[in-house]
C-alpha cells in the first residue's frame, strides 16, 4: 500500500514546525541517530554482510531505522541508507571499505553522458521497500524522513572516487570544465528527483537533501552547483506533490544561508554548529523552520556543558519555528546516556 503524500495532514510535531508552526517544545531528531554509536547495531551491523547489503535489505535497514526511535523516543525517524545508492543506482562501482569509507571508480568526462537516469527510483526499489516497511511501524506521530545527497556532494564522491579534505577534484573537475559538469548534475538532479518522489509515495513524510560538501565553494559555485541544483529538485518534487515538506541542509553555507533559502524554497533548513541560530533566524525572517545545530563533540562530552549548550539553543530560538538536532551526524564515540540527556534536557 503506497503513501498518498497529498492527503496527509501535519499530525505530527515535526510536520507541524516545517508546516508553520512553532511549538514550546520542538520536536527532535539526530542526523545518523541510527548507527555505529548503538549496541543493537553494531550487532545487526555484524551479520549483515557488506554495508551496501544493509542498505538494501529491507527488513534489516527497516530494523535499524527503528532502533533509535524505540530506544530514545525521537519525533521522526530517518530512512537508514546511503546518499551513494545515486550513483550505484546509475551503474558506478560503490563500495565502503571497513575503517576508511566509501570507495567509488572516478568516473571520467567521457562516461557521464552514458549514465542512465530512467528508471533510477525502479532500480532503488528496496529502499522503497524500506521505507514502507518502517512507516508502517512507525506511530502516527512519529515522522519518517527520507533523503538524498545532494548534486554537488554525490559528484564529488563520484570524481574523487572517495571523500577527501576539501573535494579538490571536484572542485578542479568544475574549473577546468564547467560545461561537462553542469551535465553530471544535471544528471544527478533528474536522478535525485525520482528518487526522492518514489520515497514520499512509498511513505516518507518529509525528505532531506544533504549538501555535506557545500562548505567548500565559492559564492559563485555555491549558486551554480549547491543552491541552483537543488531548487530544481525542489520545484520537481513540488510539481508532483505540490505540499511535500522538504529540508535542505548545505553544510557549511554560513552567509549564504538566507540566499540559500529564498532560491530553493525549502521548509527547512539545517544549520551546523559553527553559525549562531539567533542570526540565521533574523536573516531569514522565519520564512523557514531551523533544524540544529549542536556540536557533536559537546554531545560526547555530556555533562554541565551538554545543559548549557542545549538552552542556549532553546532561548536563542524561543518563539520560534526549532527542530532540535545536531550540527551534523552523531558520532560513533558518543555515549548512549549522553543522547538520554540530551533528549530530557529538550523536553523537560
Amino acid at each position: 500500500m503506497h503513501n498518498d503524500p497529498t492527503t496527509r495532514k501535519p499530525e505530527q510535531r515535526f510536520l507541524r514546525v516545517l508546516g508553520g508552526e512553532a511549538l514550546a517544545s520542538p520536536p527532535i531528531w539526530l542526523m545518523r541517530q541510527a548507527g555505529r554509536y548503538l549496541p543493537e547495531y553494531r550487532e545487526l551491523r555484524a551479520r549483515a554482510g557488506s554495508f551496501l547489503d544493509l542498505c538494501f535489505s529491507p527488513e534489516l535497514a527497516a530494523e535499524v531505522t527503528m532502533q533509535p526511535i524505540r530506544r530514545f523516543g525521537f519525533d521522526a525517524a530517518i530512512l537508514f541508507s546511503d546518499i551513494l545508492v545515486i550513483p550505484h543506482a546509475l551503474g558506478r562501482s560503490v563500495r565502503f571499505v571497513e575503517g576508511e569509507g566509501p570507495r567509488l571508480d572516478p568516473i571520467t568526462p567521457g562516461e557521464i553522458d552514458g549514465l542512465v537516469v530512467e528508471g533510477v527510483a525502479d532500480r532503488l526499489r528496496l529502499v522503497m521497500e524500506t521505507v514502507e516497511r518502517v512507516r508502517a511501524e512507525l506511530a502516527p506521530d512519529k515522522a519518517l524522513i527520507g533523503f538524498c545527497g545532494a548534486p554537488w556532494t554525490v559528484a564529488t564522491y563520484m570524481i574523487a572516487g572517495r571523500g577527501t579534505t576539501d573535494q579538490a577534484p571536484a572542485r578542479l573537475f568544475a574549473a577546468r570544465d564547467p560545461e561537462m559538469f553542469d551535465r553530471l548534475i544535471d544528471r544527478l538532479v533528474a536522478a535525485s528527483t525520482d528518487y526522492l518522489l518514489a520515497q514520499l509515495r512509498a511513505g516518507a513524510d518529509a525528505v532531506q537533501i544533504f549538501d555535506s560538501w557545500a562548505g567548500v565553494l565559492s559564492p559563485e559555485a555555491f549558486a551554480r552547483w549547491s543552491s541552483g541544483p537543488i531548487a530544481r529538485i525542489v520545484a520537481g518534487i513540488r510539481a508532483e506533490i505540490p505540499d511535500a515538506r522538504i529540508i535542505g541542509f548545505p553544510k557549511g553555507a554560513d552567509r549564504q544561508i538566507s540566499a540559500f533559502v529564498a532560491e530553493t524554497g525549502v521548509d527547512g533548513i539545517g544549520v551546523d554548529w559553527t553559525v549562531p541560530l539567533g542570526a540565521i533566524r533574523q536573516e531569514t525572517g522565519g520564512r523557514v523552520a531551523l533544524q540544529g545545530n549542536l556540536d557533536p563533540m559537546i554531545l560526547v562530552a555530556g555533562g554541565a556543558r551538554l545543559d548549557a549548550a542545549v538552552d542556549a539553543i532553546l532561548a536563542a530560538m524561543e518563539g520560534g519555528r526549532l527542530i532540535f538536532n545536531l550540527g551534523h551526524g552523531i558520532v560513533p564515540e558518543t555515549p548512549i546516556a549522553h543522547v538520554e540527556q540530551l533528549v530530557a534536557r529538550v523536553r523537560r
